[in-house]
């Protein structure tokens, strides 16, 4: 009997082994991008946005936010230095990614990248239908559109996360 308690045992822990994390009462790992896209984060923050999400965001608005911005980088004369790309589900997960060495390969370029974008949102239409042009930031604009999570990658070595709350 000692010998089938021990098999019993072993299967079991076989059994566990195979299971997705929650079936064994895990936190499931809801970054499955971490080591397609981007190397696990070096940082994360949380953004309480001044914005609220409109009632119009869904995945079609997200990915058409992401395809408009590739086809207006796409005019440019140079290539770019980063692309835009939306995933998940309901592609409420932007992903920034550089294409070349530098450009955000730190946390103060990745901030500066995403100030740039700032700046870039501020002439949008519809911070001026929300009378704050002066106020929101790229971050409320991911807001406004329905996006949950912001990462910023070199692509390489380096990652940030951007939780909008």
């Amino acid at each position: 009997m000692e010998g089938l308690g021990k098999m019993r045992s072993l299967i079991l822990l076989g059994l566990l082994a195979v299971l997705p994390p929650a079936a064994r009462g895990e936190e499931p790992n809801e970054d499955r991008y971490v080591g397609y896209y981007y190397p696990a984060p070096d940082s994360r923050e949380v953004y309480r946005a001044r914005s609220e999400t409109i009632p119009e965001a869904s995945r079609p608005v997200r990915v058409g936010f992401v395809t408009g911005v590739a086809a207006k980088r796409a005019q440019r004369a140079y290539a770019p230095p980063y692309v835009f790309f939306a995933k998940g589900e309901e592609a409420e997960k932007l992903i920034i990614v550089a294409l070349q060495d530098g450009p955000i390969d730190t946390l103060y370029r990745a901030r500066a990248v995403l100030a740039e974008l700032t700046a870039m949102a501020r002439t949008l239409p519809v911070f001026a239908e929300f009378g704050a042009r002066d106020r929101f930031t790229f971050f409320d604009l991911a807001k406004i559109l329905g996006f949950k999570r912001i990462t910023i990658t070199d692509g390489r070595d380096f990652a940030h996360q951007v939780i909008i709350e």
